[in-house]
């Protein structure tokens, strides 16, 4: 698994940063026009919210992107956090490999 050394960007800045800042929209009329509360909006523009499937369909719709763009901007995030922050998956032991290919 390549380590990625810097922090990838967490989603909700790149959407103040790249869309509400230079289009000057603020948080109470983007969340309306995606159709959620500002709270919900508030949560992910501030880092403590995830873009979800149904999010980035809504986001990609709003400011003409791909779907893909926000999901892989919250995998990318999500995976740098949980690769940093959690030595958990440290102890899982790997298969030897003979196995996993044996018979096919």
């Amino acid at each position: 698994m390549k380590k990625m050394i810097r922090q990838p960007t967490h989603p909700g800045e790149i959407i103040k940063d790249d869309y509400l800042k230079p289009l000057s929209i603020t948080i109470t009329k983007l969340a309306s026009t995606l159709n959620i509360s500002r709270k919900t909006l508030s949560k992910i523009i501030n880092g403590n919210g995830a873009i979800t499937p149904d999010m980035a369909l809504r986001l990609s719709r709003a400011f003409d992107t791909s779907p893909s763009f926000w999901i892989n901007l919250q995998r990318n995030y999500d995976l740098w956090k949980a690769q940093n922050t959690s030595t958990a998956w440290k102890s899982v032991k790997p298969f030897p490999s003979k196995s996993l290919h044996a018979g096919v």
